[in-house]
């Protein structure tokens, strides 16, 4: 189960994602917003990183005009590891070296095709483990050190 979320900027874009991920059969939850007018962006990444975190979904999609608000509200949560991807490269590495569990997306950036290369890019790509997850673990220290 994915969670998507998108404000006002990347509501087109999150409705043309939806109908990829139907035509996959991919499930999904969305979390908002429901039309283009104006919302803020932090309570929908706030309710998307929440799905995550909780274990109630296994991975979130946000979408914002940027990509970079959505990015930085997610990756206040504990858990989290929120990355804004700007192609395939980014987001095959993001997922295979640093186990992104949500994936930020910039709807003034790319293109409908282009985020969709993203996203399949990401759904596609494994976790490498190994020395990586050494690293992971790193972060969940430091965020268990410095997330109070």
């Amino acid at each position: 189960m994915i969670a998507i979320g998108s404000d006002h900027g990347g509501y087109k874009l999150k409705e043309e994602i939806k109908k990829y991920l139907d035509e996959k059969e991919i499930k999904y939850k969305d979390l908002g917003c429901k039309s283009e007018e104006s919302v803020d962006y932090p309570n929908i990444a706030e309710e998307v990183s929440k799905e995550v975190q909780e274990n109630k979904c296994d991975k979130g999609i946000l979408i914002c005009r940027s990509g970079i608000g959505m990015s930085i509200v997610a990756n206040k949560f504990k858990g989290i590891r929120c990355a804004l991807c700007h192609d395939e490269f980014t987001a095959k590495y993001s997922r295979m070296h640093n186990d992104s569990n949500v994936l930020a997306i910039g709807a003034d950036d790319v293109t409908v095709n282009d985020a969709i290369c993203i996203l399949r890019m990401w759904l596609a790509t494994e976790f490498e483990g190994g020395r990586h997850k050494e690293r992971i673990n790193l972060i969940n220290k430091i965020e268990d050190k410095n997330m109070k």
